[in-house]
């Protein structure tokens, strides 16, 4: 699985042209994990690549910021369903809502204290996983790691360290064709 999902991410989703990433940074290329994330196929491999780190942080949810995160959760839920586990998953909009409940974090009520993992498609200097984890904590919830497909190697984890929260990844740069 790790070998067939790096090599669609190096066919459908790695774009060698300069680029502004979300952190501000400009970098050579970009990974535009979206384009695997929201394909069946390449779902269903990060799901399934996914669900084991999940299954022993025995954790009860698992969310991440609007949009990266998305079909990542989905999937992991989807897989957890399927090997007989209740897997809750939420979603952290940029900002909350202006009408109706007014919410940041959206999904299946969650309790103080509970358990979870913050998800998302790359890692950069982790800025969205961040803005994740600090409204997880601000709900109250227990974020005891975070996971992404794509570590890029420039601050992720370290900027992550200092919130005290490990970051683990499905590759790193070194795996991409830079």
């Amino acid at each position: 699985m790790r070998k067939e999902l790096l090599d669609i991410l190096h066919r459908d989703a790695f774009i060698k042209k300069q680029v502004v990433l979300a952190s501000g940074k400009v970098s050579n290329y970009y990974v535009d994990v979206r384009r695997v994330s929201l394909n069946s196929r390449g779902i269903y491999l990060i799901a399934n690549l996914m669900w084991p780190l999940v299954k022993e942080a025995n954790v009860t949810a698992v969310g991440g910021l609007t949009m990266g995160a998305d079909p990542i959760v989905t999937g992991i839920c989807m897989v957890a369903a399927q090997n007989g586990v209740n897997l809750k998953g939420f979603l952290v909009r940029k900002e909350a809502k202006g009408h109706g409940q007014k919410q940041l974090i959206e999904g299946p009520q969650l309790s103080e204290g509970e358990r979870v993992i913050v998800v998302d498609d790359v890692a950069t200097s982790a800025s969205s996983i961040i803005k994740a984890i600090e409204a997880a904590r601000e709900a109250k919830l227990n974020v005891v790691k975070a996971m992404c497909v794509l570590d890029r190697g420039e601050g992720a984890t370290e900027n992550l360290t200092k919130l005290n929260c490990s970051l683990v990844s499905l590759y790193k740069k070194e795996d991409m064709p830079v």
